[in-house]
């Protein structure tokens, strides 16, 4: 299979916006690689290479792929959203997968392991190479955004989901767009389900979690969501670090998630990457600052750790960074369920 890539220039000598933008999408996505030729249609010159394919294709908006399939005629791509998508399940469908000869929980806890002290990169690399796009990258924080920028930077298929719990901050959802188009990312959305939210609240009322505690509306509107985007996913990726509180000093990199796997066979769990583990905080915004990565502008004005908006205040000087998480509640109980190791 052959591919090119067809760009305009125009009279002044300069490229066309969007011939940059899509450009810039293909290399964040790790796709600009899998570009076998990239012509210029020269707005000035119909004998050039990109002119005369546009006139073959009868095209007239740049920038455009035309796709040679070894056995099959040329396929025309006019939109890089599309195309990236397109290109992007092709290297899922192509790439062969070394999965571990024995997955059980056993042969995680040895990898795990062994890959203790690795760098972030390398074991993300190995969940990427070995479950490529049944593999999704959960995001909501910082920490998530490096993730994503390390595994755009690999090259290899990847998904991105988050939980749209239906109360975070304005800011959060500036920040899920900005995300989205920093990467040229599809991120899918997963929010509760209104057959429990909407009986929940009509019961309780909208701040139950300040007498009840939080479990239950979490379990609703995090919970559930999680399980279902996880439903057709191999394996998983969480932003995770030892340090973020006292309920993950125990943290592996690499585990069998027992908890929201539960309904797969022992033999075929439910992996877990955590390759953020053994990172600090400041060596998550050392990356950040370095890579000049996308962030919740919420962090400028004192939030730390970020959940849902009646759920969130700002960590004052000298708290923990998860302080200002459930705070009426004891530090062993500041987890919501995502990552809860086992039942």
């Amino acid at each position: 299979m052959r591919i090119i890539m067809v760009k305009k220039r125009l009279a002044d000598g300069q490229p066309c916006k969007k011939c940059i933008q899509a450009e810039e999408m293909l290399t964040r996505r790790g796709l600009v690689t899998h570009l076998d030729e990239v012509v210029w249609a020269e707005e000035n010159d119909e004998t050039s290479p990109g002119a005369r394919l546009a006139r073959e294709f009868r095209v007239d908006v740049a920038p455009f792929f035309v796709v040679y399939p070894q056995d099959r005629d040329p396929v025309l791509h006019t939109n890089v959203t599309t195309f990236t998508k397109w290109l992007t399940a092709q290297r899922a469908t192509t790439t062969t997968h070394s999965r571990l000869e024995r997955i059980d929980p056993q042969s995680l806890q040895s990898l795990a392991a062994e890959l203790e002290h690795a760098a972030p990169e390398k074991i993300l690399k190995l969940g990427l190479e070995r479950f490529g796009a049944r593999l999704g990258v959960a995001f909501s924080g910082a920490e998530d955004v490096v993730l994503i920028d390390m595994a755009q930077r690999l090259g290899l298929p990847f998904r991105v989901f988050c939980l749209d719990t239906g109360r975070l901050h304005a800011e959060t959802y500036a920040f899920i767009e900005k995300v989205r188009q920093h990467y040229g990312l599809e991120i899918e959305t997963f929010s509760p389900s209104h057959e429990r939210l909407e009986p929940f609240v009509r019961e309780k009322g909208l701040f139950s979690f300040l007498q009840d505690g939080h479990q239950e509306c979490c379990s609703i509107r995090k919970i559930e969501p999680l399980r279902r985007a996880l439903s057709d996913l191999d394996a998983w990726v969480t932003g995770q670090r030892k340090d973020q509180s006292v309920t993950r000093i125990d943290l592996a990199v690499i585990q069998a998630d027992l908890a929201q796997g539960a309904a797969r066979p022992a033999e075929l769990p439910l992996v877990k990457f955590n390759p953020l583990a053994n990172w600090t905080g400041a060596q998550v915004w050392q990356y950040i600052r370095d890579n000049q990565v996308p962030y919740n502008t919420l962090h400028e004005r004192g939030f730390v750790s970020i959940g849902c908006e009646p759920c969130t205040r700002v960590t004052l000087p000298g708290e923990h960074e998860r302080a200002g998480r459930w705070w009426w509640e004891a530090a062993t109980q500041r987890e919501c369920g995502l990552h809860v190791v086992g039942k």
